[in-house]
């Protein structure tokens, strides 16, 4: 077994409170990657029928009519954050933390991580959640749940254009009848206010992390929003003087010099990583 996977072994197994901080590569881990073009012509295969190859040439697309638009965003949030999948990464990731006081930070909107057994008090998502819509403009602070506009939308959608076919079902603001998105950050319409409480229970649970044994478990993040979860992970192990920084990242596992040997980094998948580290838990 590799240094790394042994040094990563004994901080789990010497932490008082775990955080972990995760982006993008963890959902790929669970088989949630917009670049997956397999997935992409199994669920949307009118979309390929349009040129389209791969989730993420969706994102923030503006071209499709609101039918056509609906009836992507309909498939994709009920197959990411509403279906029974179980997603094997995430309930791994799970058993190697439970006995620790875990706290999680995530990039990532597709409710993985409660969905697979985390607590969502001990959850902050500053990038928003699948499971909201809020208006595009907004002429609110509100946001509404997202699951039944989702269900109404896939009710009406036409099996072979894959758009929805009753514009009824088109979601709408309900203050102001306009356009309406979910609850994600995009751009400065951003609503901000289902994560104050979040916020706060985080950096509370990080005041009372200060005289315990803290270990920072990093996962998959990488350069597309690095403030968001790689360089905070940083930040706050550089702050925090007894704290210790794993790092998992296949494509950019480079650490910062300044953390010296209070941080290793497994340049692996978090499939693997996290295999490697559990049974070795399990064994210990």
């Amino acid at each position: 077994m590799s240094a790394p996977i042994e040094q990563a072994r004994r901080w789990i197994h010497e932490s008082e409170r775990v955080l972990i901080g995760a982006g993008a590569g963890m959902s790929a881990a669970a088989g949630i990657d917009y670049g997956d073009t397999a997935t992409f012509a199994r669920l949307f295969p009118a979309f390929v029928r349009r040129g389209f190859r791969a989730q993420y040439q969706l994102i923030g697309h503006t071209g499709l009519t609101p039918a056509q638009h609906w009836g992507y965003w309909s498939t994709h949030v009920k197959h990411v954050a509403f279906s029974e999948d179980e997603r094997v990464a995430y309930q791994a990731l799970q058993g190697l933390v439970q006995d620790r006081d875990t706290f999680v930070l995530t990039s990532n909107v597709d409710r993985l991580f409660p969905r697979n057994g985390f607590d969502e008090a001990r959850l902050f998502t500053p990038q928003g959640d699948y499971a909201l819509l809020q208006c595009r403009k907004p002429c609110t602070r509100e946001t509404w749940p997202t699951r039944p506009v989702i269900e109404r939308c896939l009710t009406a959608l036409d099996p072979v254009t894959q758009e929805v076919s009753d514009p009824e079902a088109i979601p709408r603001c309900p203050r102001c009848g306009g356009a309406v998105f979910m609850n994600v950050r995009i751009d400065a319409g951003f609503v901000e206010e289902p994560y104050v409480e979040q916020a706060q229970r985080f950096r509370q649970w990080l005041r009372e992390a200060a005289t315990a044994r803290l270990l920072v478990i990093e996962i998959g993040a990488g350069f597309n929003t690095p403030s968001v979860v790689r360089w905070r992970m940083e930040q706050l192990v550089h702050q925090h003087p007894g704290a210790r920084l794993v790092r998992i990242n296949l494509s950019d596992p480079e650490l910062p010099d300044a953390l010296g040997k209070r941080a290793v980094a497994l340049a692996m998948g978090a499939e693997q990583a996290i295999g490697l580290l559990r049974n070795g838990a399990k064994a210990a």
